[in-house]
Parts: C-alpha cells; structure tokens; sequence
C-alpha cells in the first residue's frame, strides 16, 4: 500500500494504492466513498480487497472535505467532487504500471461514478456504481436533501441536519446536475450493487439506472442497507464476478 496526495486545482486529494499480491502492473480501478465517508470504511475496504483478489489494482480516493482530502466538509459541492475525481482520473492515466481504468464509487461517491463515467466514457472498460445517490440532483429541485427540507426556489444559505451542516451552495450545484445525461454517454459495463434494504438510497433507483444504462447489471443484496452491513461478503462476491467475468 502507498499513501500519498494527487493536486486537484490546489486541493490535496488524499489517496492509496493497494495492489494484488505478485503484480506490478495492470487494470486499475479508481474507488471513491459517499457522503461523510472515508476510504477506511467497512464497505470500501470490501470493495478494495475483492478487486485485489482478482487482480486489480486499487487507488482509494477521498474528495474535497472528506476523510484526510483538503477542504471543509460543509463547502463541498458535487462540481467540487467532479473537478477532482478528473483530476484523479488524469493522475490514473499517467502511471506506467496501469494496463486497463476503472471507476467504482459508493452513495454520493456512486453518483460521481455515473457523471465521471459518461464525461470520461473512453477512459473506462467499466463502471462499478455501489448504491448511488443519483437522486440527489433530482430530490434538490424538489426540496430536499437526505430527509432534510427546505425551499428549493431560495435556497436557505446553510443545510443543517443532527449529524452535518452544508453551504447551500451543496444545493445550488446538484440542482444544475442531469444524470441521465451521462448515462446515456456511457455504453460500457456497467455493475450496479444494492440492496433491498436500503434506508438512504430507496432501491428503486437502482432499478430505474438498470433499465437507463445499455449495458447493465444490477445485483440485489437481499436484506442490506445502505453501507451493506453484515453483507459485505455478499459485495465482495458481486464485485469479484463481475470482474471475473469481464475477463472470461
């Protein structure tokens, strides 16, 4: 493992890159956790360690005021997040070892997996979505924002819940964002993890990006959450089969 930082516009970007046992070069997947998440978490390293195990090489990434990444947590807004993660994906094109890219991201950190994925779609062999808050854009022209409620025509100068408070300049951006669009641009695979049980991201949108995307799968994890508590083998699995078919 190498910890490091990659420069994003100024912004230190906090990064690690995990490799399998014995390789040295080959595919690289970019992963990316969610809204207050960090690149330690039970599911990410989940994430890590299944794709280690079938060979893929992994650069864990935390975006502007998340875990060890620059920025305050409450200025963060999602053209803040896509302006890095290029800055990631630019970094990832540059090293010698990496054969093949993709882009894997959690929640907040799936959306930008979606937008990054049609703005970049030639970069990436595949796309791997992991319970997407691509409803966020959508739930913030309505008025709302992770249970929290407010006038989405004078939009409120701070967001505030029990756990977080956000610039309402969160809400501006995400009410300018049009997923579908960079759905539409991207035609690779596309594996899209969730479960039935998801308290954050209602399942239904996995559903809903499953049947947008031209070449999708979508694999249920009956009874998980939103962070697959207690069913991070079963994450693990779908990652790992995916994968392994994409080579087979």
């Amino acid at each position: 493992m190498k910890e490091f930082y990659i420069d994003s516009d100024g912004i230190p970007i906090h990064a690690k890159l995990d490799y399998p046992e014995d390789v040295e070069k080959g595919p690289l997947c970019i992963l990316i956790p969610g809204f207050t998440g960090h690149i330690e978490e039970d599911h990410i390293i989940a994430a890590q360690k299944a794709m280690n195990d079938v060979g893929v090489i992994v650069l864990r990434a935390e975006m502007y005021g998340h875990g060890g990444s620059g920025g305050e947590f409450r200025n963060h807004t999602l053209y803040k997040w896509i302006t890095n993660a290029l800055s990631v994906v630019h970094y990832a094109k540059t090293l010698d070892f990496v054969t093949d890219l993709y882009l894997c991201g959690h929640s907040q950190g799936g959306l930008l997996t979606m937008m990054i994925g049609g703005m970049c779609a030639d970069d990436f062999k595949a796309i791997l979505p992991l319970s997407p808050a691509w409803m966020i854009p959508e739930l913030s022209r309505e008025g709302t924002v992770l249970w929290t409620s407010f006038d989405p025509k004078h939009i409120p100068e701070k967001v505030t819940s029990d756990e977080w408070e956000l610039s309402g300049d969160y809400i501006r951006v995400a009410q300018t964002l049009h997923v579908e669009d960079e759905i539409e641009r991207y035609e690779g695979p596309v594996l899209i993890v969730h479960g039935d049980e998801d308290e954050a991201v209602p399942y239904h949108y996995a559903q809903k990006a499953l049947a947008l995307y031209k070449n999708a799968k979508l694999v249920t994890v009956k009874g998980a959450d939103h962070c697959f508590n207690g069913y991070l083998d079963e994450l693990a699995d779908a990652i790992r089969g995916f994968f392994n078919d994409l080579e087979g």
